[in-house]
């Protein structure tokens, strides 16, 4: 095959494929600068902190050992947390696996949510709408949200009486939407221990709607109408969640879609050099062989934002973890010796009472896991203290309720028999870098979990090159990366959000510098809409008599 004929095959590729991809670009470009602002509705750990009612310390509660028991719940439970979190009421929430297996190497079953009354143990029924409504009013109370009807809200005396009809008719109270398993808000895998959900409107001025887990009862989705609207302009047509939950595979068909792109872009770039005249002008005085309009533009966009344009496509198809490049092999370093959400109920034998007893500021949450051993509990307040406050992230021993403080060379020896032959080398992080920083609230990435510093990081030479970045006031490990997850940082991260903290920490210079490439992104795919319309035209119009002709 002659050159000639490479650079047709070329010419030709990038006209078709520009013609099939020009409208996807542009709504990705569009919807990505949706998404640098606003994400998809969620209810981030502050707001969720913020509208919990403040454990009390008078009142009388079970301990979790007691709880469980009378629940007829025994063996290991994961991410227990005590909150008055169901309609105000105080309810111990865990994950528990119903193990029925008959084949030891049977896969283990999918783990489900139960939520106990932490004042008799009972276990709780699925959520009602009554029940609903009341943990919706509770947040509308604990948040201070101002309802626009001028009815003031009369405080729930008893959360479970309201009834979805009195409710709807009352202004001024939370109006109850009905129950989904899945919506256009919901599509995050962090909902689906909490499926089905109810929702419930608020009588506010940004007219928040609520998504109520249909398991535990407590509020695990806010979304605002203007959180809303951005959500289909954003992440809804970004992701193109309009095909989830149909016969196609909407994985394969995100990743095919990004592979086509990138040819579409490769190409274009490669026509745009082919077509540029370098040592002389054409007649018209331009190296263009294009007529001022858009032709002409989009020639010399392309050459302009094809780099920019490549990664983002690149960096998007990154993003879904194409084909497991991403996945390594098991760590034989196992932080669960360390920290771990996993803990026996029957140890945690200390009451609430006992454990606030313990605290001076308001908890919102208390929070049991397994440190080097031995079961702790974590008081969580609204706000995190900072560092040096003798109230900082305070650790409670879950047999007595008395404080308890992690001793760093404890902590450090603990890190170095880990994996006997892979000694750390550990650092002490003070601010954010590369590979640990966090993003505002609301964007894509943001508000997820709380961002401690200073904290540690450890590095292991094993063949999986772990890192793990540990708190070393809690001891919990916040989070665990390897090789290949370090690869993907660079390679969606840094490529696809600019998360580069020289840009991140001098805002509005990673805004300006963002929305300027985005822009000749979308001037790029608008002018390749308008030459795709121009040529499908041409081509119906030839069509159309040519079939004339023939009859």
């Amino acid at each position: 095959m002659n050159l000639s004929r490479i650079k047709r095959w070329i010419l030709l590729g990038h006209r078709w494929l520009g013609i099939g991809t020009c409208l996807l670009f542009f709504l990705w470009f569009l919807s990505g600068v949706v998404m640098m602002y606003v994400g998809h509705p969620k209810l981030t750990w502050q707001e969720r902190l913020e509208h919990l009612p403040p454990l009390e310390a008078s009142q009388p509660l079970l301990s979790p050992a007691d709880a469980f028991r009378k629940a007829g719940i025994h063996g290991t439970v994961t991410d227990l947390r005590l909150a008055n979190a169901r309609a105000g009421l105080p309810v111990y929430i865990a994950q528990i696996r119903t193990d029925t297996l008959s084949a030891p190497d049977a896969p283990r079953p999918e783990p489900r949510l139960v939520a106990l009354d932490a004042r008799t143990g009972a276990l709780l029924p699925p959520t009602d709408p009554a029940t609903a409504l009341a943990s919706a009013q509770i947040y509308l109370e604990q948040g201070g949200l101002s309802p626009t009807s001028s009815s003031t809200i009369r405080p729930a005396t008893s959360p479970r009486q309201p009834s979805p009809a009195t409710a709807q008719d009352t202004p001024g109270k939370p109006l109850y939407q009905g129950i989904t398993v899945e919506d256009a808000h919901t599509h995050s895998k962090a909902m689906d221990l909490h499926r089905p959900l109810h929702k419930v409107l608020l009588p506010d001025a940004d007219q928040t709607l609520l998504y109520i887990s249909g398991t535990t009862g407590e509020v695990v989705r806010d979304a605002p109408r203007l959180e809303r609207g951005f959500n289909y302009l954003g992440a809804w047509l970004h992701w193109l969640y309009l095909f989830r939950d149909t016969a196609i595979d909407w994985t394969e068909l995100i990743i095919w879609l990004s592979v086509i792109g990138i040819v579409s872009v490769i190409s274009g770039f490669l026509s745009g050099i082919i077509r540029w005249r370098f040592s002389r002008p054409y007649r018209s005085g331009s190296r263009s062989p294009f007529a001022p309009g858009a032709l002409r533009w989009h020639h010399i966009l392309g050459l302009i934002f094809a780099l920019t344009t490549f990664t983002w496509i690149f960096s998007g198809l990154m993003s879904m973890n194409p084909w497991d490049i991403f996945e390594a092999d098991d760590s034989i370093i196992d932080a669960r010796r360390i920290s771990s959400p996993d803990i026996q109920p029957s140890h945690a034998t200390a009451t609430p009472q006992a454990l606030l007893a313990s605290t001076t500021t308001p908890v919102r949450e208390l929070q049991w896991h397994t440190l080097l051993g031995k079961t702790r509990v974590k008081a969580v307040r609204t706000h995190e203290v900072p560092p040096g406050n003798a109230d900082q992230s305070l650790l409670l021993s879950a047999r007595t309720g008395k404080p308890y403080t992690l001793e760093p060379e404890r902590l450090r020896s603990a890190l170095f028999t880990l994996q006997p032959g892979y000694p750390p080398r550990i650092d002490i992080l003070r601010q954010d870098d590369f590979y640990y920083y966090s993003r505002a609230e609301h964007t894509m990435g943001g508000g997820r979990k709380p961002h401690p510093l200073p904290i540690w990081r450890v590095r292991y030479d094993d063949p999986n090159q772990t890192w793990l970045h540990i708190d070393p006031t809690t001891g919990q490990v916040l989070n665990e990366m390897d090789s290949y997850q370090r690869a993907e940082r660079w390679l969606f991260a840094l490529l696809h959000s600019w998360d580069w903290l020289p840009l991140l920490q001098n805002r509005p210079l990673w805004d300006i510098v963002m929305l300027v490439l985005a822009a000749g992104g979308l001037a790029l795919s608008a002018t390749g809409i308008w030459i795709a319309g121009h040529r499908l035209h041409i081509k119906t119009r030839r069509w159309r008599l040519l079939r004339r002709k023939q009859q």
